[in-house]
């Protein structure tokens, strides 16, 4: 048995994923993962640096790595690229004037090497508010029908309401597992 057979048996075993939870600054990354976490979510100050959250979800223990998203920071987050298993990408889908800067940093993302593979779930966050852009129009802004070498998946949601979260969430755990873990 080599060395690689060895260490993904043992990533079988503790079933441990990690996440990517990026975006243009004020989309709500940092909303959507306390709202998973059941912390309170009316002080929330924009994230200078990143946090590390953990979540159990089905028999997967998931490390959510929220990582600013204001443009100094950016050029920061491929420090944050090794072993990642997936990428929540959160959109705000209010927010129609930066959308093709949004597109810009994704599209910059997925062409990186290390991230090669990593499941996507793009988060149209803020759904609640009026003249959202819908999935579709998400979908389409952001060009992901281009995208064939990473499996992603737009959902709809709200990090205030906390609606279609755990959703999404199931998408990409089971996504990242049948990927992973398809031999267990």
């Amino acid at each position: 048995m080599g060395l690689l057979s060895i260490l993904k048996k043992l990533r079988e075993k503790e079933r441990e994923v990690r996440v990517l939870v990026l975006g243009l600054d004020n989309a709500g990354k940092t909303t959507i993962i306390k709202r998973m976490n059941n912390q309170p979510i009316d002080d929330i100050s924009p994230t200078l640096g990143f946090n590390i959250s953990t979540l159990t979800l089905d028999t997967y223990t998931v490390n959510f790595w929220d990582i600013g998203g204001q443009r100094t920071i950016r050029p920061y987050w491929r420090n944050y690229f090794e072993q990642t298993d997936g990428i929540v990408w959160v959109v705000d889908s209010a927010d129609r004037q930066r959308m093709q800067d949004c597109k810009k940093e994704l599209q910059g993302l997925l062409k990186e090497d290390r991230l090669a593979g990593a499941s996507l779930l793009v988060f149209a966050n803020k759904q609640d508010i009026d003249g959202a852009m819908s999935s579709a129009e998400i979908q389409q802004a952001l060009e992901l029908d281009k995208h064939t070498t990473h499996h992603w998946n737009v959902k709809p949601c709200s990090a205030v309401t906390g609606e279609n979260l755990l959703d999404g969430l199931q998408w990409l755990i089971t996504d990242i597992g049948t990927r992973i873990y398809m031999f267990s």
